[in-house]
């Protein structure tokens, strides 16, 4: 029997994606925040094992991880063990003269576990803490441009969001209810998602426009005062999508 060295602790949520009337739950993970290339270079030089420090270890990664995107975009695979990753062409064809359009298909990167990420899990035990308090939550999200699922974004096009109590409703003089995207390079800079930009409002699936963005990382962020009947929450609750969704 393996021994266990980890401990991932995680909530349940109904299951927004199967039939109403199909009582389950999903787990998900209760992360505090996502790390950094910095950080986990920190991480490994204080724990001991590492033959270097913890800047040479971060620059060593960020030149390799640079020069994997240049073999990929090249049309190259790779194999670390830890992970393989592959450029992909989504999209149709509708004769064999075609040529490749932007507009119509797309390119994307697909990363997958490796044979040596699976072997870790087997030291990876899960404590089930409950039912989540509040019961609003964010499952999945969708770029509809793309078909990209918990991945891309496309700004001016469609996302759908599918969840738990997720519709966007509040008081008339209640700030802060809505879609937000927050910059993960800049955690300061948020980004709401116009009202009339909302256009499927429901309890499990909220259909929207992505605004704008910019090239960068992002989290998804919808903060409601929804409740099941007629009343509202005296409160605005947030749910935060766990993925970190990405602009290219």
């Amino acid at each position: 029997m393996a021994t266990i060295l980890h401990k991932i602790r995680a909530y349940l949520y109904d299951n927004a994606l199967t039939k109403d009337d199909v009582n389950d739950y999903i787990a998900l993970v209760s992360s505090e925040h996502s790390l950094s290339v910095k950080q986990i270079a920190e991480i490994a030089a204080l724990r001991g094992g590492s033959d270097i420090s913890a800047p040479a270890m971060e620059h060593a990664v960020n030149v390799w991880m640079k020069e994997m995107a240049y073999q990929l975009c090249d049309g190259f695979s790779v194999n670390t063990g830890w992970f393989t990753a592959a450029v992909h062409i989504k999209g149709v064809f509708n004769s064999p003269q075609e040529q490749f359009n932007p507009e119509k298909q797309h390119i994307l990167f697909e990363f997958h576990q490796g044979a040596e990420l699976r072997r870790e899990l087997s030291a990876v035990t899960v404590e089930i803490l409950g039912l989540a308090d509040s019961g609003i939550f964010i499952a999945q999200v969708e770029d509809k441009k793309s078909g990209s699922v918990n991945d891309l974004l496309t700004p001016g096009r469609n996302l759908k969001i599918t969840g738990q109590k997720i519709r966007v409703i509040g008081n008339e003089n209640e700030e802060g209810v809505g879609v937000f995207f927050r910059s993960q390079s800049n955690p300061a800079a948020v980004y709401p998602v116009a009202m009339d930009d909302i256009v499927i409002n429901n309890p499990s699936e909220v259909m929207i426009v992505i605004p704008d963005l910019a090239v960068d990382t992002y989290r998804l962020e919808i903060t409601t005062q929804f409740s099941v009947g007629q009343r509202l929450l005296n409160e605005p609750r947030t749910a935060v999508f766990d993925r970190i969704l990405e602009v290219k």
